[in-house]
């Protein structure tokens, strides 16, 4: 198991904490394996009623680390199990946020039911700039939650967006003053606890609805997103990332 992700229980909160700040909390495959096991374990747990992400230092999490994803097959599985995993999860998420929410440091956060964010986040999901396409079923959640001209901007563009206009556009429950950032995302995770569980998890299932359809997406994505890692624009744009350079795209 990752050391790089630190579990601990709070008041009925597990807390999944991202712990590789040297790296900008870049997530390795230890590291997606460790979070997936600790959402099964929560699941089996009666006394576990929510989860909590943050990530430890000046950011969130900066999305895959490209050299571990491109050493072989399993980070990519790794990553794709985990986001089943946390789409399927069935008990309340809550996420904090600050600095940088790079690629699935963001995407995940369409799964979570409170978002709080610092002032100072970011968030970039620049996969077509790679030469993949998304996951998490971002292609379908990030239109639904951001609408069709934000979310082209981010999935074609790469364009990021700030702490403000994640607020705007629906992605983020609030800003909070970075001080107070995890205090905060703690204290709602625990008000959350204090409610009627069934009440609670019967309104959560009825604001996802019905699943199967976003599990398709999720599914499809993966696919494609395996297909287009080994294709020429991802050597490119890959090679053009550890080389420190413009990548050169061949027109057709």
């Amino acid at each position: 198991m990752s050391e790089d992700i630190e579990c601990r229980e709070r008041d009925g909160v597990m807390e999944i904490l991202i712990d590789r700040p040297a790296k900008k909390n870049a997530l390795t495959t230890a590291m997606y394996q460790r979070m997936t096991a600790a959402l099964a374990d929560c699941s089996a747990r009666p006394d576990i009623g929510a989860v909590l992400f943050a990530g430890k230092g000046d950011d969130f999490c900066a999305g895959n680390d490209l050299q571990d994803f491109t050493r072989g097959p399993e980070g990519g599985e790794a990553a794709f199990a985990f986001i089943r995993a946390l789409a399927a999860f069935e008990k309340p998420v809550v996420a904090a946020v600050q600095g940088l929410a790079v690629g699935i440091g963001t995407t995940m956060l369409f799964h979570c039911d409170l978002v709080y964010a610092a002032p100072d986040a970011r968030f970039v999901t620049p996969f077509v700039n790679l030469g993949l396409v998304p996951e998490a079923g971002s292609s379908l959640l990030a239109p639904a939650t951001l609408g069709h001209a934000r979310a082209s901007a981010m999935l074609l563009l790469g364009e990021p967006i700030d702490a403000e206009t994640a607020d705007r556009s629906g992605l983020l429950t609030a800003i909070v003053p970075a001080g107070n950032l995890l205090d905060h995302a703690r204290a709602k995770a625990k008000a959350l606890l204090a409610k009627p569980p069934q009440a609670l998890a019967a309104t959560r299932r009825l604001i996802r609805g019905d699943l199967s359809h976003l599990l398709q997406r999720i599914d499809e994505e993966a696919a494609l997103f395996r297909q287009m890692l080994d294709s020429a624009e991802a050597q490119e744009a890959f090679a053009a990332f550890f080389e420190k350079r413009p990548p050169s795209f061949p027109r057709a």
